[in-house]
């Protein structure tokens, strides 16, 4: 019997629960009272969120509006105009946060602690981010330059925090990491309004080398891309084995190099066989031996 009670004993609540209980309740009935009293503040931090949103958005179209009219770089627009936007509503809703009564000097040392955390596993990221920044604001290329990056070649569609995206000339989409254009040498094809393109043609020992070379002289001028400032370089560079070369030096427009290289290729034919130049070709002489047996 002894043992019976003993149990039913502790099977009772203890005094720490029956406390625990009882100010649960008293918090239940106080609830309604709180969430009355908490009501202002609530509603005054979601006018404060919608504000902000607001404010913010136009804030970023003013700012794209800003640059365009000072014709500031297209690849910069969406950097500045999207941290600035982000930047603006995180301060909105530090405020929200105030307006309800949250501590924000202790939030932001916890979102400090969060942010380094975050940092050290985060270092590649912050890597591709930061070589973002630096290729926004350096501009070693634009949107729509040709440019060669590791071999890779292609024109600059798009240029974001952490890659930037080539469609190269068979149109395909190379995606390539921020950080990776930093650390490798880059080389812009059309950084400059103007190119020269090294073209070699070959005429044979027989030919007249001075007719060759005014005929390549005429060709230059003919073709509608080439520039006549700088001035174009006709010379012979090498005496091969079947041919000597002339090396032909034009200039055009960095956005017409391949229409004036193919163009210049059609041309010279066209005219060396017009004015009886020849180009020569490897040529390979089969000696055939004919054998008899002894009979």
């Amino acid at each position: 019997m002894l043992k019976l009670l003993e149990t039913a004993t502790n099977l009772l609540p203890s005094q720490d629960t029956l406390k625990d209980v009882s100010a649960f309740k008293r918090w239940l009935q106080t609830l309604p009272e709180q969430m009355f009293n908490l009501l202002p503040r609530i509603l005054a931090a979601v006018i404060i969120l919608v504000i902000g949103y607001f404010i913010s958005k136009l804030a970023g179209k003013l700012l794209k509006k800003i640059m365009v009219s000072r014709r500031v770089d297209e690849t910069v627009h969406y950097f500045l105009c999207r941290m600035l936007v982000v930047t603006m509503r995180i301060v909105f809703v530090l405020f929200a946060l105030s307006a309800v009564g949250v501590n924000i000097n202790s939030f932001i040392a916890a979102l400090g602690a969060a942010g380094i955390t975050a940092g050290i596993g985060l270092q590649s990221s912050i890597s591709q981010f930061a070589s973002g920044i630096e290729i926004l604001f350096n501009k070693p290329f634009r949107k729509g330059d040709f440019i060669e990056i590791d071999g890779v070649t292609g024109t600059v569609e798009e240029i974001h925090f952490m890659n930037t995206t080539l469609i190269t000339l068979d149109n395909k989409r190379v995606i390539t990491p921020n950080s990776h254009i930093t650390s490798n040498m880059l080389i812009n094809y059309t950084a400059q309004n103007k190119r020269r393109i090294d073209l070699k043609f070959s005429i044979a020992y027989g030919d007249d080398i001075a007719l060759a070379k005014k005929v390549l002289e005429e060709t230059v001028e003919a073709c509608p891309y080439t520039l006549a400032d700088p001035k174009t370089i006709i010379a012979v560079s090498e005496h091969s084995d079947s041919a000597i070369v002339l090396d032909t030096f034009v200039w055009c427009r960095s956005e017409d190099y391949w229409a004036t290289f193919y163009d210049m290729q059609e041309r010279v034919k066209l005219a060396f066989d017009k004015a009886g130049l020849h180009i020569p070709f490897n040529q390979v002489d089969v000696h055939v031996i004919n054998e008899q047996k002894a009979e």
